[in-house]
């Protein structure tokens, strides 16, 4: 394995970087995408996907993409997470486009993913209620009926003629409110039939009504999603049996996304701190010249960078199907909140004023473990699938 980046790789981060440090490097920039009816700033995101190419960065070129795998785009996604900049780039190119590729007809993927690579086209996965860490499988096993089980709740899916109609609701549906297209996970068969399938919903069909919702953090907008009697298309194979392990390997590949983003907003948050500290004068000399606040500091310098190394792993082996996401993710969630936390806290007053920009990386960090966490199940549930509580029968 060569641990170093290419060329074109370290291309894709200066490009970013620059890009994203003009857009939106200031809080004042953030918010102003936050408040927009997107939720996200629609000039910046045709930049991105447009001239930048990044919702095609990880799809194949018979499709419109770059071709590239799956370390590229995390490496967009470090960029994009250190500044925090509101995008329909996960939902989109991190869950929705790699099920199509995954599970979708040749013709849907032809229809679809290049609309999607070209920016044209932003979509969403729609999970029923708070089950998007089960429905990935990065808490636990995705075999349940977190998708309704044929009672009331959930998204019920009923075979109507030739085609299929939904009715439920999913409540956090990242960037669902403005997807054109969205991705709906549905409990179909009754009782006697029972599995989970995957729907393809037009954001603007009759009966779906998204409605945003407020949330910890604002930089990752969610909706709730109603979908009243609404004409869905089935996504691939009606049996469904391979829809649970194509959810949790898509699931592994967006913690790996999610892990890498965690680690640039974390970087950020201590680089704002370190410039701070230097700055800020107590008693006459830097508050940043005291030994206590040099320990702390390199607590999470030490903490950041081992979780980057855990991510940049991660993205590697999401290309080879190697499962490692969902530890990745666990360490870069743990970085980012010690990070922003001890930024806060250095920060003195203005820290905790609703100006400062330090409140949205712990809010970051928290609205992250509240979907697709917490830490501790994301651990358990890594532990679990390595065999690392089996016991050994012991016979005398």
């Amino acid at each position: 394995m060569d641990a170093g980046f290419t060329a074109e790789q370290d291309e894709i981060r200066r490009t970013l970087r620059e890009l994203l440090g003009k857009r939106c490097g200031t809080a004042e920039q953030v918010r102003a995408a936050v408040d927009s009816p997107a939720g996200h700033d629609p000039a910046l995101w045709d930049t991105l996907a447009g001239r930048l190419g990044l919702p095609g960065l990880a799809l194949p070129e018979a499709y419109g993409g770059v071709g590239c795998s799956v370390t590229e785009l995390a490496l967009a996604a470090e960029e994009t997470g250190r500044f925090l900049a509101p995008s329909p780039l996960l939902a989109t190119a991190g869950l929705a486009a790699p099920l199509l590729l995954a599970l979708g007809t040749p013709a849907q993927r032809a229809a679809l993913l290049p609309r999607i690579a070209s920016g044209g086209l932003t979509a969403a996965l729609a999970v029923p209620g708070a089950a998007l860490a089960t429905a990935l499988a990065l808490t636990g096993t995705n075999g349940g009926d977190w998708a309704g089980g044929g009672r009331a709740g959930g998204v019920q899916a009923r075979k109507a003629g030739d085609g299929w109609r939904l009715y439920g609701q999913a409540d956090q549906v990242l960037d669902g409110h403005s997807a054109g297209l969205l991705v709906v996970a549905a409990h179909a068969g009754g009782f006697a039939r029972s599995r989970t399938l995957l729907f393809l919903v037009h954001g603007d069909a009759e009966g779906v009504v998204g409605t945003r919702q407020t949330a910890l953090d604002a930089t990752r907008p969610q909706a709730r999603v109603q979908l009243r009697d609404v004409a869905a298309e089935l996504l691939g194979d009606e049996g469904g049996a391979e829809v649970p392990d194509g959810l949790a390997r898509v699931g592994d590949g967006a913690a790996a996304l999610l892990a890498c983003e965690a680690v640039g907003a974390a970087d950020r948050a201590l680089e704002r701190t370190v410039e701070y500290v230097r700055q800020r004068e107590q008693f006459g000399r830097a508050v940043g010249s005291f030994q206590a606040v040099k320990h702390r500091l390199a607590d999470v310098y030490v903490q950041v960078q081992a979780a980057r190394s855990a991510a940049y792993y991660a993205a590697w082996a999401a290309a080879d199907s190697e499962r490692v996401g969902g530890l990745a993710l666990a360490q870069a969630l743990e970085a980012l909140r010690h990070a922003s936390a001890e930024g806060i806290q250095l920060h003195g007053g203005i820290g905790f004023t609703w100006e400062h920009e330090a409140h949205l990386y712990f809010k970051r960090a928290s609205g992250d473990e509240l979907l697709f966490g917490p830490v501790h199940r994301l651990r358990a549930h890594a532990a679990e699938g390595a065999g690392l509580f089996e016991t050994t029968e012991v016979r005398m």
